[in-house]
This record gives C-alpha cells, structure tokens and sequence, in this order.
C-alpha cells in the first residue's frame, strides 16, 4: 500500500477504503518507506524498535475497534 500511496495513482483515501485500512496508517507506511528506501542496499535489517512502534499502533488501532465493535454488538447477545 505505501508504494501504490508513493505512486499517487490513487489517492489515500481510495487505498483506505479498498484495503480496509485507516488513511493515516498508509500516510505512516509511505512516510516509512520513503524514508527508509535506502536502507534496503545496505547490509542489516530494519531497527527493531521502528517496527515494534509500528506494530504497537497497529496493534492499538485494532484493539479500540474490536472494542467499539463489542459494545454495540452486546445489546443484541452477540459475542
């Protein structure tokens, strides 16, 4: 998504919607890529606690959803 976003075929909230994602989530994976795009050439891997921070606010966003998604759906018994 970050490289079709870095393209500007689409626009970011056409992205969002197709993929199912937050436009702000594919706003933080182009600023990472293009940011880190010269990386890739040299030798070792990605810092860690980049793609752990990323992971934790992947892992926040679902996590308030699942939790908004719940609280409407108990009025009616389902889990």
């Amino acid at each position: 998504m970050a490289l079709e976003a870095s393209k500007g075929e689409e626009t970011v909230t056409i992205l969002a919607s197709r993929f199912g994602v937050h436009p702000r989530q594919i706003h933080r994976w182009k600023k990472a890529l293009l940011e880190g795009a010269s990386g890739v050439f040299e030798s070792g891997s990605p810092k860690k606690a980049e793609i752990d921070e990323e992971l934790h606010a992947k892992i926040g966003e679902l996590a308030v959803a699942n939790d908004f998604v719940s609280r409407k759906l108990k009025p009616w018994g389902i889990k």
